[in-house]
């Protein structure tokens, strides 16, 4: 009997001592301690309920904490909601901390709810604290604009931009100041009489476009347009002269040859009109000797009227037999001499 009461009594220490185990395992993973600890040392007052309600909310305590106790010693006055409230909404807690703690430090106006706005919105909070401080330079690359006489000018220019704390939610990023200061410098460069101007006072394109106002609606504040490289290009005038030139004497080539073309059909319509002519020359002369045969047979004409008839045919081809033999005698004489 007394075994079996030693072999109960153990057999409870052992379940017990498991119950015991699992209920700190379970107190230890709902309350995390040992944030709490730092917290109090860092004169942070986190209750251990809050702790809890995280974990029971899906919130990684030390995503908060940590953030909250960094903001404490670095003076801000931010509280455990706005922290945590900015973590559910799915913001990076510790990246606007460390923004709001830069922007206190050079002295740059900058809430919670504006930074964690800038932070939701996708955009880097931190970066453009930075960039506020320091400011960012973007290079162009090489901008083509045509002077007025034609000659093309390249230039490249660099941007010292820095952000814009008021406008950096809704505002337009570097792509937008990239195109409107190439705008600018093509307006500029194509406004020149004379390329030559441009190569004396390339501070000309960065004063003009400044005065433009092109950081309006931007996340940034243009403080300084400098041209780095200012280079020739083609001869845009002169290639669009030859290309116009080309282009006319295409068309007259066009023309002249539709010209010569219509005279070529007109001649051959007279070819055409010429053998037709001919053609009914042939027919009238055949229809002399049935006309005489029919004359002689009715008795219009003689015997004598015929021979006549004849005798004038035959002295009109002596005629033109000596004409001819004489024309070409000539032509002999003239060739020699």
């Amino acid at each position: 009997m007394n075994e079996l009461l030693g072999a109960g009594g153990t057999i409870g220490i052992i379940v017990i001592a498991f119950v015991a185990i699992l209920i700190l395992s379970v107190f230890f993973t709902l309350v995390p301690v040992t944030l709490w600890i730092s917290a109090m040392a860092a004169g942070v007052r986190v209750s251990i309920f809050t702790l809890i309600g995280m974990r029971l909310r899906r919130v990684i305590p030390s995503r908060v904490v940590n953030p909250l106790i960094k903001a404490h010693k670095a003076g801000l006055d931010i509280g455990i909601n706005q922290l945590e409230s900015h973590y559910l909404a799915g913001g990076n807690v510790d990246r606007v901390v460390n923004a709001l703690i830069a922007a206190h430090r050079a002295n740059i106006e900058l809430t919670f709810e504006r930074g964690a706005a800038i932070d939701l919105a996708g955009r880097d909070v931190l970066e453009a604290v930075q960039m506020s401080v320091n400011p960012k330079v973007i290079e162009t690359p090489f901008i083509a604009g045509v002077a007025m006489n034609g000659i093309e000018v390249k230039a490249k220019a660099r941007i010292t931009v820095r952000a814009n704390i008021d406008r950096l939610v809704g505002g337009a990023g570097e792509e937008t100041i990239v195109a409107r200061v190439g705008e600018g410098i093509i307006s500029t460069i194509g406004s020149s009489i004379n390329h030559a101007k441009v190569l004396e006072n390339p501070d000309m394109i960065s004063q003009t476009v400044l005065a433009k106002g092109l950081d309006s609606g931007t996340a940034f504040e243009i403080l300084s347009i400098d041209i780095a490289d200012v280079d020739i290009g083609k001869n845009i005038g002169a290639e669009l002269q030859t290309e116009q030139a080309q282009a006319d004497k295409n068309i007259a080539q066009a023309k002249a040859e539709e010209r010569r073309a219509m005279a070529v059909a007109s001649e051959q319509e007279m070819k055409a009109k010429v053998e037709e002519m001919r053609a009914k020359v042939v027919s009238a002369e055949a229809e002399v000797p049935l006309a005489m045969a029919e004359a002689l047979r009715t008795g219009n004409i003689g015997v004598m009227d015929y021979m006549n008839y004849k005798n004038i045919q035959a002295d009109t081809g002596m005629r033109d037999s000596i004409s001819k033999v004489g024309g070409d005698q000539h032509l002999t004489d003239d060739k020699k001499d």
